[in-house]
């Protein structure tokens, strides 16, 4: 689906602002508003719902991907270091492996957080149009009926 891919994308550029999540969803939710129609919106929700992983890892890379791409990070920096030091051509190898696997992982950190967002602004749109419909409150019971002041 091209528009889920549209959207997806506008996410990621809203995670490059330095604001709160409420901030960036009302901005996307303008966005959103003129690229997709509403009656479109629930199937592209339903999509990229299906699509994003369920698993451990990927939840763990969503909310930790530089954590978990630091070693990665580390095993091509040292690698780096060895080869050139050592001159041996294996060494290198793990540079590149370690580099592309870091950069690999924080990549699919970034997207998966991108499609959280869009699924997190399209409940708010859907939220915003169909409110819950809460129960009444109770009457208040009728105001006691003041004593008049006598001299």
């Amino acid at each position: 689906m091209e528009k889920a891919k549209a959207l997806i994308r506008m996410a990621e550029d809203e995670l490059t602002q330095y604001s709160t999540e409420a901030r960036k969803i009302e901005k996307l939710r303008r966005k959103f508003g003129f690229a997709v129609p509403y009656p479109q919106q629930k199937a592209l929700r339903d999509h990229i719902a299906a699509q994003m992983p369920q698993n451990f890892f990927a939840k763990l890379v969503e909310e930790n991907r530089q954590t978990v791409a630091l070693p990665f990070w580390g095993i091509g920096g040292l690698g780096l270091l060895l080869g050139i030091s050592g001159r041996q051509p294996l060494d290198l190898l793990a540079t590149w492996i370690g580099f592309y696997l870091a950069y690999q992982i924080q990549k699919w950190g970034w997207e998966l957080e991108a499609q959280r967002l869009v699924l997190k602004t399209l409940d708010d749109i859907e939220a915003g149009i169909n409110p819950k419909v809460t129960q009444p409150a109770a009457p208040d019971p009728e105001p006691a009926p003041e004593a008049s002041e006598t001299l």
